[in-house]
């Protein structure tokens, strides 16, 4: 590192002339960039050369491109001791019933949608004979609200679960 060879310059300076922001600055202070004084209040101000901070971010660029090798092997070693970890106690999870395959959840959400469907359409057939030469607009609503609730509630009691026959159609595919 040449140093001593750029311009002498204060905080606001070197902010401008790097472009960043003065919080960036004192940041880069405490990850060890090099200064000519330390500033000390309003009377003493920071001063940096411009060089030595140019080369010190070049060096400091090179060091997190390449990183810390063996940094790097611990972390690694962490993520794969997480992940056998993760994958060991999604199985347990999956074998104890508590989680099920996407697609699983996907089809029992489709019948589910379609029992829905199929309630909520076959309320007009029912409830057009109740309500025919019915003018009592209460009447009207209380019936109309009474037959979608019973709707609603024959899809809850609808069974969701898939038989071995949906999971072996589904194996072929």
């Amino acid at each position: 590192m040449a140093k001593g060879r750029g311009n002498k310059v204060n905080r606001a300076e070197l902010s401008s002339t790097f472009g960043v922001s003065l919080p960036t600055i004192d940041a880069w202070v405490r990850n060890g960039c090099p200064f000519d004084q330390k500033g000390m209040g309003k009377g003493k101000p920071w001063i940096f050369d411009t060089a030595d901070v140019a080369a010190w971010r070049e060096q400091k660029a090179g060091d997190d491109a390449v990183g810390d090798n063996d940094a790097d092997e611990i972390k690694l070693k962490k993520r794969k001791l997480a992940a056998e970890t993760g994958k060991a106690e999604l199985e347990f999870a999956k074998a104890r019933g508590d989680v099920a395959p996407i697609r699983d959840f996907e089809r029992a959400q489709a019948t589910a949608f379609a029992h829905i469907r199929t309630n909520v359409m076959n309320v007009t057939q029912r409830i057009v004979v109740q309500l025919l030469g019915e003018t009592d607009e209460s009447v009207f609503k209380s019936k109309l609200n009474a037959e979608l609730r019973l709707a609603l509630e024959a899809c809850t009691e609808a069974d969701l679960t898939l038989s071995e026959d949906d999971d072996e159609g589904q194996d072929e595919e």
